[in-house]
């Protein structure tokens, strides 16, 4: 079975070139879709491991990029995610923040601020925070409100969007005690409880898997809702 979407995960840690990701999307058909997530140089402070996939020679001050912070670098990064958005004719772009980007009132203002003066170009935000927000409810609700942005997560785990929000963009990592568990495989049941999550009359509805069984995953899921089974 053919899926209708990919979540492009190379754009965070080194994004391609136009013309390859202008060839990925003349080579998809015309009704499929491509997401992105935004360059982890915009996102996550330096990390040695990180930084080792990139295969481009990045010529600034590490401590410059990452944290949503208004600097030279940290837009530049931002502006290549949109180069790749609109060359792969996307229409979302997936922000993923790291544990260490801790829910704080500061940390609420960096990303208000980014998103108000950054270009966005028409795309819609996705913010996956990870880490203390989910806990602290009325911070994402204030980000989605005065950003202007959506609010990702898993709605297996209760990750499940503001009041109002229009899209839901959901994003699975496995489940088990830890935030992710990347090995996991889902069961039917597991199924059929994201397919009630999803069932709340959003305009927009993407759910993207992001484990080691992803494919499988999402084909079983995608003919679960075609067909309309729940078990």
């Amino acid at each position: 079975m053919n899926l209708d979407g990919v979540e492009v995960q190379q754009t965070f840690y080194d994004p391609p070139g136009v013309e390859v990701l202008e060839r990925w999307r003349s080579e998809a058909p015309s009704s499929f879709e491509f997401t992105v997530k935004a360059w982890m140089l915009v996102t996550h402070e330096y990390n040695k491991r990180l930084w080792r996939r990139l295969k481009r020679s990045i010529d600034a001050d590490p401590s410059r990029f990452g944290g949503f912070k208004l600097t030279r670098e940290v837009l530049w990064a931002w502006e290549v995610t949109l180069d790749s958005a609109e060359a792969l004719r996307a229409r979302v772009i997936v922000v993923q923040t790291p544990p260490g980007f801790e829910a704080t009132r500061d940390n609420l203002r960096r990303v208000v601020e980014f998103f108000r003066r950054a270009p966005r170009r028409g795309f819609l935000i996705a913010w996956e925070p990870r880490g203390g927000w989910w806990s602290r409810r009325e911070l994402l609700e204030e980000a989605a409100s005065q950003a202007e942005i959506a609010i990702a997560g898993d709605p297996l785990r209760g990750r499940v969007p503001p009041p109002g929000q229009e899209m839901l963009y959901a994003r699975l990592h496995g489940l088990g005690g830890a935030e992710v568990n990347y090995k996991y495989k889902y069961t039917d049941e597991d199924l059929a409880r994201l397919k009630q999550a999803i069932s709340g009359g959003w305009k927009r509805v993407y759910v993207m898997f992001n484990n080691i069984h992803a494919y499988d995953d999402a084909v079983r899921f995608k003919a679960m809702v075609k067909d309309g089974s729940s078990t």
